[in-house]
Formats: C-alpha cells, sequence, structure tokens
C-alpha cells in the first residue's frame, strides 16, 4: 500500500510493469510541475504513453468546475477504464485527482506520490476523495483507495517553510489522538525543517495507516482523525470564502487549540494538561484574529460539518495525550465559550 520510493524509483517502474496500464495520466499543479516532475520523469522507466494534466496550485481550485475540467480532459486522451492516473502533488492534487478518478468512468485506478508533509502523512492515506463547495470542505467526495501510495522524502525539501509547517499539524495531531511518544518527539523539535521532521514522517503515516484499516468508512474510531477539524475546516472555510485563504495545517492547528480547551470543558482533560498542549501548538502556528462578527459564521458552518448527525455537532475530544473519543455532542454554549476564549489567547 504504501512504498518509500529509492532514487532510482526502481519500486515505481516494477509496479508499472506488473499493472501494465493502457495510458499514464499524471496530474499536476504549477508547483510540482517545475519541482517534483522533473525528477519523476528523469527517473521514470516505461514504454506506456503518458500524458500530463496541469491544474493551478491552491485550495481554492478544489472544485466541481475543476473536476468537471478533469473529466474533459480524460476524455479528450481517450482515458479508459484500464488506464491509470498518478497524482503527483500536495493534498489538494491527491484529493481531487482520487476523485476525479473515482467517478470517471465510475472508476479508473490512480496511485498517489504526495509531494508535501501534509501529502505524506494525511491526504494521501486512507482513500478519502473530495472537492469543496459554497466553501464547505471536501462536502463532496468518495471513498476510494489508490492502488499505491509512493513516498519520497526528498519533495520536502521543494517545500517552502509555511507549506512544512502546515503538514506537522497532522502529525502532532497524530500524535495528540493516538501516541504521547510520537507527541513529544514533535514537540522537541526546535526547527521545522525537512531534516528534522523526515524521522518521524514514517510513524505519523503508520499512525493513520493503522486507524483507517480498523474503520475505513469513518463508522467508529475513524472518527478521532478529525480531531482539531470541527472547529479546522470552519476557520479554513470562513478565510477561504472571505478572500484571504489561511493553509489547511495552520486551520488544523488553530481548530486543535480549540478543541483541546473544548476537552477541558467537557472535563475529559485538566486545565494543566489542556494549558500543557495549547502553550505547544502556539509555539509552532500564527492564529488568525477573530472578531465578535466571526462567531456566528464559524458556528454555521460547523452545523454544515459532514460528521454531524442529528442537528448536533460532533466532536472527537481528547481524554489524555495519545488517546482521543468521537461523537461527542457539544452544546452551542459551548462552542461560544470556546471562540471567546480563542478570541483571547492574544
Amino acid at each position: 500500500m504504501i512504498s518509500y520510493l529509492d532514487h532510482d524509483f526502481s519500486q515505481l517502474n516494477n509496479f508499472l510493469k506488473v499493472l501494465k496500464p493502457s495510458k499514464l495520466l499524471i496530474l499536476v499543479d504549477e508547483n510540482t510541475h517545475e519541482y517534483c516532475l522533473p525528477t519523476l520523469l528523469g527517473n521514470l522507466e516505461t514504454e506506456i504513453p503518458f500524458e500530463i494534466i496541469e491544474i493551478e496550485a491552491g485550495e481554492e481550485l478544489k472544485t466541481i468546475e475543476t473536476a468537471t475540467q478533469l473529466w474533459e480532459i480524460l476524455s479528450e486522451f481517450e482515458t479508459d477504464r484500464k488506464s491509470l492516473l498518478t497524482n503527483l502533488g500536495g493534498g489538494v492534487i491527491t484529493d481531487l485527482g482520487g476523485f476525479a478518478a473515482s467517478t470517471y468512468k465510475r472508476g479508473i485506478k490512480f496511485i498517489n506520490i504526495p509531494t508535501t508533509l501534509l501529502g505524506m502523512c494525511d491526504a494521501s492515506i486512507g482513500g478519502k476523495t473530495g472537492i469543496d463547495h459554497q466553501f464547505l470542505k471536501n462536502i463532496v467526495g468518495t471513498f476510494a483507495e489508490p492502488e499505491m501510495i509512493f513516498v519520497y522524502p526528498e519533495f520536502l525539501k521543494t517545500l517552502p517553510f509555511e507549506e512544512l509547517r502546515s503538514g506537522f499539524a497532522e502529525m502532532l495531531k497524530h500524535g495528540l489522538i493516538a501516541d504521547e511518544k510520537h507527541w513529544k518527539d514533535l514537540i522537541a523539535i526546535e526547527n521545522l525543517t525537512p531534516e528534522n521532521i523526515t524521522p518521524f514522517v514514517e510513524t505519523s503515516m503508520k499512525i493513520k495507516l493503522n486507524v483507517v484499516e480498523k474503520d475505513f468508512r469513518e463508522q467508529n474510531i475513524r472518527k478521532t482523525l478529525n480531531f482539531g477539524h470541527t472547529f479546522g475546516h470552519a476557520f479554513e472555510s470562513y478565510f477561504l470564502a472571505k478572500g484571504s485563504p489561511i493553509l489547511h495545517g495552520e486551520a488544523v492547528a488553530m481548530g486543535m487549540i480549540c478543541e483541546t480547551q473544548l476537552s477541558f470543558l467537557e472535563n475529559l482533560i485538566s486545565a494543566e494538561m489542556a494549558e500543557n498542549i495549547i502553550s505547544h501548538i502556539k509555539k509552532f502556528y500564527p492564529l488568525q484574529n477573530i472578531d465578535d462578527s466571526t462567531k456566528e459564521q464559524l458556528i454555521s458552518l460547523m452545523m454544515n460539518d459532514k460528521k454531524n448527525s442529528g442537528g448536533k455537532i460532533n466532536f472527537s475530544l481528547l481524554t489524555k495525550i495519545g488517546e482521543c473519543n468521537f461523537d461527542h455532542a457539544v452544546p452551542e454554549q459551548h462552542l461560544i465559550s470556546i471562540l471567546h476564549f480563542f478570541q483571547n489567547l492574544y
């Protein structure tokens, strides 16, 4: 399922020899076209005909309009059901590419080659594909497993610092919900560099993969992976609609601060533990300012979260560092209290 690529990409080349797709489509954005595609093509050893599909970079392009363009391009290239789509990029590319592949002709095969830390540790794993609609994160999507995930950590060296920090938030989340040692290892990192982070990437990937294997369709334990994401997706959607988008990991970091404090407010962890967790997250991430007028919009966005049921906002909340529960319904007044707390952090 997950394979680390050697410098000659032999694992990928052997995979293509065995699979023998009729055609290879390689989906990139403008960034991965410049910084990552040359490495892939320079190591690709195959006589399978291939085409490059390039889209603009950015979460704001993860829409039904872009998906429609991809379906049209696949059709123009006479893509059949034995073709293989290769998603070379971060979370937007793997989400969008996986969605297009899983719906085109009722599904063609695809693989993910994540090029960002977020892609490696989170977005490429688990078989969730999706697009945003009306500024609601991943509100339309499918469950569809890639044939393989190929990881090449050298791609992390192509990232700007902000993208590296964004992916690091998901790693912190993995430690908080499932592995106290992983959390402690990560918060001990003083400078977020590819060299300092790479040794811990595999642990994060294994944590997510282990959870997904137990509950692929998110009926129970997989919901713990949503820690930080109910508030986080609301923050992300709000700033996207406002025309000043923030990175997914920045939103998740803000969400984890809110949901850690909510875990305390719901009497699941102590005030001391909440304060300790929040101080470490704040150390790595800038926080966006919100005002009183923002709160109602954020709560409205949370009410539209796809994890809700029966008109209740459901959360995954910490019970200790390394453990998390799920389907925890929270009264609206607590959400208002949390947003007030967040507003006054600085």
